[in-house]
């Protein structure tokens, strides 16, 4: 006899395994989450790092949640989950004292809902930025901006909201494939080509072709040679233009995690920490519950959701006899070797005095902070080459949040915090002494390369630094393969109907009642993607269950 029985059983409290597990609970569903870590979150978490009474997001800095329904469905603002969207966007800055910087092309002007509004004056700004390394860029983006105000915004949310399409059904971005380019169709090609050549085929200057280049890693771990796929693309797109505002969650992203978990706890619902779930427990095909590592045995009453990794999910929880030969070859050839990161905050006394502002006064005044060489040549034929090798790239290339600029919660008074992230090779390559030797030099590398866009960034400034690798992102959060904070690559072969791979991409597995939504799923890894949410949808529509889009009239 079981020890206890619920409606539903979701293995695992990342921000997927709450976000769920609130739709099913407002859903009419008895549900209980299981965590075998001492808190709920996964890698929206927060730390004090590098040192006491320093803030830091220690496995994702970057997010925009006020995007995500579950932001309007669960009134998060209410629950503690409170944004800030400066009206900066993005910036690189380069080695020559120039800079490129982009303005929120849409505001938030419904912090409630999330709801946003496009900005003709930011998108002017915007332009004219582009138009001082190229007319032919700003009139690119220009013409990219207007279709993605037409056609191509809804057609991405309804992509990335919604479970993917089978094979032979074109989802809402394929069905623009075919509209001629007058109509805001997405030229086809763009499906098949590598990071290095969108970059090319799309811009001409050395300054967007790099900055492209660069900002694919940050947005789903791709390098140049990848094939990254067309919603990867407008992605990206969307971070150079800022087409969605850059936000900063007020005291880290570990508040997303409190204000989903208030939610989920004022339906009366329950949540378990430090109870690790061994196995799904399984009769006659059908899933009943999970055996946790202490041998406690939960019963569920209707369905049971993983939202771990895919080798998890098959190899350990449900069992390998449960799944064909091809689906434990290709789960067992799952990629994991992209999003591998040099990540982590550093403390400074002073903030970086970028050379830059003499070009543009607001230089270093974005959520978003790039740098690195205006050489689109080296990121195209040398980058991957060097991470993969050395560990680390000759030339960085490095992102930056200076989140404590508007949240004065990050750092004690007087003093500063800056999120850093610069690209690596997987934690296989590498040895757990050399990782650590890795992890000195780059601190000293960075501070060194640094001071060519801002001389003040030298070693007597900073205060100290926590940078984790690959391998200390593995150790921390096991779903993280290699140290993978996508949960699996991103590049084409591993995404939409093909992730994780094409006969698990449904949500469904071959145990009847059992799924799994998660950042191994479509829309991949990164806080307030879509995975878990369209798990929802796949379990609202086998069950009956209440679909709150069609409610609330939302396309999504």
């Amino acid at each position: 006899m079981a020890d206890a029985s619920y409606d539903a059983v979701i293995v695992g409290g990342g921000h997927h395994g709450t976000i769920i597990a609130c739709y099913l609970q407002n859903a009419g569903l008895q549900t209980a989450i299981f965590e075998r870590q001492h808190e709920l979150g996964g890698g929206a978490c927060n730390d004090e790092l590098p040192l006491p009474a320093f803030l830091a997001s220690t496995c994702s800095h970057w997010s925009r949640f006020y995007a995500h329904p579950a932001y309007e469905d669960f009134k998060l603002r209410d629950k503690g989950l409170l944004y800030i969207t400066p009206d900066q966007g993005a910036s690189i800055v380069f080695e020559d004292e120039t800079c490129l910087i982009s303005y929120p092309l849409w505001r938030v002007v419904d912090p409630d809902t999330g709801r946003t509004e496009f900005s003709t004056e930011n998108a002017e700004k915007t332009f004219r930025e582009i138009a001082r390394f190229s007319e032919r860029d700003a009139e690119t983006a220009h013409i990219l901006t207007e279709k993605y105000q037409r056609k191509w915004r809804d057609a991405f949310s309804l992509q990335f909201f919604n479970p993917p399409t089978p094979w032979g059904v074109d989802d809402a971005l394929e069905q623009l494939f075919g509209l001629p380019e007058n109509e805001d169709g997405i030229d086809p090609v763009y499906q098949f080509m590598t990071v290095s050549q969108l970059a090319y085929d799309l811009f001409e200057s050395a300054e967007m072709r790099t900055w492209l280049m660069r900002a694919f890693g940050t947005t789903n771990g791709c390098l140049p040679p990848d094939v990254p796929g067309v919603g990867s693309l407008v992605m990206v797109l969307g971070l150079i233009l800022t087409w969605t505002p850059a936000s900063i969650v007020v005291s880290g992203t570990h508040i997303i995690t409190h204000a989903l978990q208030r939610a989920f706890s004022e339906m009366e619902s329950k949540f378990f920490v430090h109870h690790e779930v061994d196995k799904v427990l399984i009769e006659n095909g059908r899933a009943k519950g999970i055996r946790l590592a202490d041998g406690t045995e939960i019963e569920a009453r209707k369905l049971v959701v993983s939202t771990l990794d895919v080798n998890q999910l098959v190899f350990r929880l449900v069992g390998e006899e449960y799944f064909s030969p091809q689906v434990r070859r290709r789960v067992e050839n799952f990629s994991y070797d992209r999003a591998n990161l040099f990540w982590g905050p550093i403390a400074v006394y002073e903030m970086p005095k970028y050379k830059a502002a003499s070009f543009n006064p607001d230089c270093g005044m974005q959520p978003r902070v790039y740098w690195g060489v205006k050489d689109p040549e080296y990121m195209r034929d040398s980058y991957q080459s060097e991470i993969f090798s050395r560990g680390c790239s000759e030339k960085l290339y490095l992102f930056t949040g200076p989140d404590i600029i508007w949240d004065k919660t990050r750092a004690p008074e007087g003093k500063y915090t800056i999120h850093t992230e610069q690209f690596t090779c997987p934690a296989r390559l590498f040895s757990e002494r050399e990782w650590l030797r890795l992890k000195k030099d780059f601190v000293k590398e960075m501070l060194r390369q640094w001071q060519w866009y801002a001389p003040n960034m030298t070693e007597d400034n900073l205060i100290d630094a926590h940078i984790t690798t690959p391998d200390d992102t593995l150790k921390r959060n096991i779903n993280m393969g290699e140290g993978s904070w996508s949960v699996g690559a991103m590049f084409a072969s591993q995404m939409g109907r093909f992730r994780p791979i094409p006969e698990l991409a449904d949500h469904r597995t071959p145990i009847e009642n059992m799924y799994h939504g998660s950042a191994a799923t479509h829309f991949g890894g990164g806080i307030g993607r879509s995975g878990s949410y369209n798990c929802y949808k796949v379990i609202a529509e086998d069950f009956g269950l209440r679909k709150i889009w069609e409610e609330k009239g939302r396309p999504f």
